[in-house]
């Protein structure tokens, strides 16, 4: 594999500020957004709810004014677990939610007890209806609070922390992913004049305000794809300029790609992975939450090794 390549948006941040656009008080414009079915499917349920939303090849313009708080259908929700992010934006706008349980790939259960538990702490409660789910504060306002995630969960971090934007006092989420999804959704609802700190570490601070602004955001490279490619550049034993790469989202990939004797140089314009010259080696590999070894890239990263001494 030879030629250059440039990244697309990061598939897991985009799934969350879509959903997040429900708490902006005006015109929201997404640059860089990939052309995937999770983005048509969240597009489709903005609409449903009432939000005019304008596509231009990878720029999304959408008015969230006209959303209202009506159940959404089933089936559109359960096609992708990430409709779970509206339980947050939704709170966090109307103080209540009727969404279908969520669904999306088939990786084994997904719990989302850690939701639960965080918008209860926050003063919502839950009940079920057939196969809506229901989240109202049931007149108040949701307040800030002290949350500790039992587990590290991107999803819990994120829709804690949509559901926290607008709530009164401050929240704080102990034991918060630390991935870079959730770093670019802090930027995005502060660029909107949002009050989040600590994003990227473990612990991430929330003060609540009255109004979110609109603005225009570009969303950050898809590390995933920036490791396929370069995975894919190892096995064919390739030459590959990938553009549009953050070389500090996908360093344990650089690192064990340089273990087994790929050449990887950052440069001005991009990173080149060379795997042109040399017999290359095994390594071992652990996948671990962000920082650590990403495990969507662990399947890639095992095909190559197979093709090594």
């Amino acid at each position: 594999l030879k030629g250059e390549i440039t990244i697309s948006g990061a598939k897991n941040s985009v799934v969350a500020l879509i959903p997040a656009i429900i708490l902006s008080d005006d015109v929201v414009i997404l640059d860089c957004v990939p052309d995937i079915s999770d983005v048509a499917s969240l597009i489709e349920i903005m609409e449903i709810m009432g939000a005019s939303v304008k596509r231009y090849d990878d720029v999304l313009e959408i008015d969230p004014r006209g959303v209202q708080n009506k159940p959404m259908p089933y089936g559109k929700i359960n096609s992708l677990r990430a409709s779970y992010y509206f339980y947050g934006s939704l709170l966090g706008r109307f103080g209540e939610a009727t969404v279908g349980l969520p669904g999306g790939c088939d990786l084994g259960p997904r719990p989302i007890d850690l939701h639960l538990k965080a918008f209860e702490a926050m003063g919502a409660k839950t009940t079920y209806e057939g196969d809506n789910m229901n989240l109202s504060t049931q007149g108040s306002s949701l307040h800030g609070a002290h949350i500790y995630m039992d587990t590290v969960s991107v999803g819990a971090t994120i829709n804690t922390m949509l559901a926290a934007v607008k709530a009164e006092g401050r929240t704080v989420i102990e034991n918060a992913a630390e991935e870079p999804e959730i770093v670019d959704l802090a930027n995005y609802l502060n660029n909107m004049g949002a009050k989040v700190r600590g994003a990227g570490t473990n612990t991430i601070r929330i003060t609540g305000v009255e109004k979110l602004h609109p603005i225009e955001y570009t969303v950050i490279p898809d590390r995933i794809e920036c490791g396929t490619f370069m995975l894919a550049a190892a096995i064919t034993r390739g030459k590959v300029l990938i553009k549009n790469g953050i070389p500090g989202h996908v360093r344990p990939i650089i690192a064990k790609l340089k273990e087994c004797g790929v050449t990887v140089n950052v440069e001005d314009d991009g990173m080149v992975i060379d795997a042109t010259a040399g017999n290359l080696v095994s390594t071992d590999i652990k996948t671990l939450p962000y920082p650590g070894f990403p495990t969507d890239i662990q399947s890639p990263f095992m095909a190559f090794l197979t093709t090594v001494e």
